[in-house]
């Protein structure tokens, strides 16, 4: 006779982000800011992007694809821990947390993948700018961004799937400020093997080959940027590519923070610290980032903007 798992947990408790809840209105007040930011600033991204005819290039349809990620990775959490905070509710129930976890996973690898797609667009470009319109064409732009839908999704689900068979006995309590996968596993009361090989080897990809990809792309792009012979042509080159590795770095070196260096005192406090970094402020970084190092997207943010504030009110 088959046995079913099941969990013996209805919700679970989000310990947050600070030991003393009583500081948490201050912690209410800077999340709602960046939250906030984060929202408004990929909507301008996305916005000016999409009015914009001199933005319709593969590099700016892959940027606004990003930012509309971004915008939902930051949903993903920060609503939640808003609320909690604001009706001194702390507590998430067992279906709620599998769902947050679903869908942080399926931005974050979604993430992971739209920069590495990024990457081969300015590779292409800059290595072989002839052949570019042959290679980038619609059809290939809308292809890459659909795989990367689908590998997210396969990531997120495959360990969603995995999570939901695994029991939950006793122990509710989660020392973070959302529902994330590594916590979640050691909760469990049972064999975690299964899980942990799908997190070797699908977090292997992501957080090893992925960046390994964009940085072999960057080695070629940067021997084609030697090779041209004025300093104002590879300062020129090399500018298309500087917003897209300030935020590579920026994300990476908060996901390593997490998963591989090793910390001697409170790791959870360091996770913590770690996700909001790459969760939270890398989502509201990414469009000052895109904005003040990118002339062409500060130019068409400049006009949309007044486009809005200067359009005559309609009679």
């Amino acid at each position: 006779m088959m046995t079913r798992n099941y969990s013996s947990v209805s919700e679970f408790l989000l310990l947050g982000l600070l030991e003393h809840w009583e500081q948490e209105p201050f912690l209410f007040g800077i999340f709602l800011v960046i939250y906030l930011v984060t929202v408004v600033g990929n909507t301008l991204i996305i916005l000016a992007i999409v009015s914009d005819p001199h933005l319709h290039s593969p590099m700016y349809f892959f940027l606004a694809n990003l930012s509309l990620t971004d915008m939902c990775l930051s949903s993903t959490t920060v609503p939640r821990m808003l609320v909690n905070i604001q009706t001194q509710r702390h507590s998430i129930p067992y279906a709620g947390c599998l769902f947050q976890i679903y869908f942080f996973l399926w931005f974050i690898g979604l993430d992971v993948f739209l920069l590495a797609v990024m990457a081969y667009d300015r590779l292409v470009a800059i290595c072989y700018p002839l052949h570019y319109t042959l290679v980038m064409t619609p059809r290939c732009c809308i292809l890459l961004v659909t795989t990367s839908l689908f590998l997210s999704h396969s990531y997120a689900l495959t360990h969603i799937i995995l999570l939901s068979q695994l029991s939950f006995c006793m122990d509710n309590i989660i020392p973070h400020f959302f529902c994330e996968l590594l916590p979640m596993l050691k909760l469990s009361c049972s064999n975690t093997y299964a899980n942990q090989c799908v997190l070797l080897y699908w977090g292997g990809a992501l957080t090893v080959l992925i960046p390994l990809l964009i940085v072999a792309s960057y080695v070629r792009i940067v021997a084609t940027i030697v090779r041209v012979p004025s300093a104002s042509g590879k300062w020129k080159t090399f500018s298309t590519c500087g917003s897209h590795l300030s935020s590579v770095c920026l994300f990476y070196v908060s996901a390593i923070g997490v998963y591989f260096i090793p910390s001697a005192g409170d790791s959870a406090s360091k996770d913590r610290i770690a996700s909001v970094m790459y969760a939270v402020m890398t989502p509201m970084l990414n469009p000052f980032i895109y904005s003040l190092r990118n002339k062409d997207m500060t130019s068409a943010l400049r006009r949309f903007l007044n486009r809005i504030l200067l359009q005559p009110p309609q009679s």
